[in-house]
């Protein structure tokens, strides 16, 4: 079951990767080390129930695949800078070509061709490792780094907890578990090139968390269908086993059954809408409501409150006292006021038409950081720039995204009356053939509580006395508009930082990685 459980994980990764649209020789070369490594697992596993020697060739074919796959899989991820060289991954592949032509005439008993081969993937794999130090120890300070980093970590953290089983010749009585831990390692390695926009370890935990927890889920479901049915329960591994291969099978299925369907017939993905997310889809169409009765609302209150303030301007010229002055500049205010809420809430209402062109992100901030540094607010304000002068354009709409840095700007002075630091930082996040910007405006101010910060983007919710509520809304549109995401993450007393991830334009595959 163990390598049952590896060849169904490689064979997923493999199709998923296949029919996904991913773009790019990273993921083609992943996508291929993964059929390697389905051929040569899924032919061992059938090897216990059928007894055929061509079953044999198919399982020595496969793991002479893996070597050069591997090889040339971690080039492409070194970006050809280390020393497995594209004259390596050509020797490799002309030696398992050979080899794959020597086990059809070879009449050696299959353990120890196995052992042989094994030998050969386990060299071509250490050759990978030493490649990714090395290049990983060239990189600078970054997210690259970072990431390389932790697979560096994986790899013989993996190793170890798949070979604990030979801690059983000393009594140990464990179970073999590499195939559950390669897959694993796949999984980590697949996170690692397909999400370029995680970047801490606990990013990448939470991911794989989703996966535990409904894998386990999923085994408690089981177990309880066959108890209720009078079946025989399986072991605690063969539940686990059964849950793993449904979850990960499940992203794959639905979109091969989406492609399926939606040739066939155009009109009905909403047969692939779950419950839960019909929600999402109401929301929309609340939206599209919303944006169709603004207008309507919006000339509807803007008229009589013309109406009351020019009355009320008129009064003042004729008001006798002061107070009658005072009251009518009440109302004044009031109206004015009133038409600033209007005037937003028209903005967060109507849909945004984005004049989306390549931009420099690190212009536009140094441009916003210039406007607010002719406010008198920012007297006591320190505001620093880390921008990243190798940041790739993106495709944005420049006065919408200054009105976002300039409102998260203007919040995070707010938070700091007395002073302090306003950070704005840039930085490049790449993967082959893809890539993202990241943009964060930090201050050192008073912070959000934990209880706030869940209803921090929700249309006029504010902790402000006269705020209207409606600027982060409007900056979470804006961002959504241009396809990317804005989050905040804030420790009370401390300071509050929001984070902004868009698309890069476009890249090339000779780019360097930051």
């Amino acid at each position: 079951m163990d390598t049952f459980v590896l060849a169904a994980t490689s064979f997923t990764i493999a199709v998923s990767l296949m029919i996904s649209g991913k773009r790019g020789k990273l993921y083609a070369a992943f996508s291929g080390l993964c059929a390697a490594v389905f051929i040569s697992r899924i032919a061992l596993f059938l090897q216990d129930y059928f007894d055929e020697e061509f079953l044999k060739k198919i399982e020595y074919w496969g793991l002479l695949a893996v070597a050069p796959s591997a090889l040339y899989f971690f080039r492409l991820l070194t970006r050809n800078k280390s020393f497995v060289l594209k004259k390596t991954t050509l020797a490799f592949s002309f030696i398992s070509v050979v080899g794959a032509a020597a086990v059809l005439t070879t009449s050696a008993p299959a353990a120890a061709v196995r052992v042989v081969l094994l030998g050969y993937v386990f060299f071509a794999c250490v050759l990978c490792y030493a490649a990714l130090i090395l290049h990983e120890r060239t990189l600078p300070s970054g997210t690259e780094k970072k990431r390389l980093g932790y697979l560096i970590w994986a790899c013989p953290i993996a190793f170890a907890a798949a070979h604990m089983n030979f801690l059983n010749h000393w009594g140990a009585n464990l179970p073999v578990v590499s195939g559950i831990v390669s897959s694993l390692l796949l999984y980590f390695i697949l996170l690692i090139i397909a999400y370029p926009q995680l970047r801490e370890l606990h990013e990448f935990f939470a991911r794989s968390l989703i996966i535990i927890i409904s894998t386990l889920a999923g085994a408690v479901i089981l177990q309880g269908a066959l108890w209720l049915s009078g079946k025989d329960v399986l072991s605690f591994t063969g539940l686990l086993t059964a849950s793993f291969l449904i979850v990960i099978s499940l992203s794959p299925t639905r979109f091969i059954l989406r492609k399926i369907f939606g040739y066939f017939y155009p009109d009905s993905q909403d047969v692939f809408t779950s419950l839960y997310e019909f929600d999402e889809k109401l929301e929309k169409e609340k939206s599209l409501l919303l944006a169709e009765m603004a207008p309507v609302m919006a000339h509807e209150i803007r008229n009589p409150l013309g109406s009351i303030k020019g009355a009320a301007q008129y009064l003042q010229s004729e008001a006798a006292t002061v107070e009658q002055k005072e009251l009518l500049n009440i109302i004044v205010d009031g109206t004015d006021r009133l038409n600033g809420v209007v005037s937003r809430f028209l903005d967060y209402a109507r849909p945004d038409q984005l004049n989306l062109q390549p931009q420099n992100i690190n212009a536009i901030v140094k441009k916003a950081v210039s406007v607010m540094a002719a406010d008198s607010l920012t007297e006591k304000i320190i505001l620093i720039q880390e921008l990243d002068e190798t940041l790739p354009d993106a495709a944005v709409d420049e006065q919408r995204l200054m009105q976002v840095i300039l409102n998260l700007m203007l919040n995070a002075v707010e938070a700091m009356p007395d002073g302090g630091m306003l950070t704005l930082r840039t930085a490049s996040l790449k993967s082959d053939g893809e890539g993202e910007i990241m943009m964060s405006v930090s201050d050192t101010g008073k912070g959000i509580s934990q209880e706030e910060i869940k209803d921090i983007f929700k249309p006029f919710f504010t902790t402000k006395e006269r705020g209207v509520g409606l600027g982060l809304a409007i900056c979470q549109k804006i961002i959504r508009g241009h396809g990317g995401s804005i989050r905040v993450q804030s420790i009370p007393g401390c300071g509050t930082e929001f984070v902004i991830r868009l698309k890069a334009a476009e890249f090339s595959e000779g780019d360097n990685p930051t």
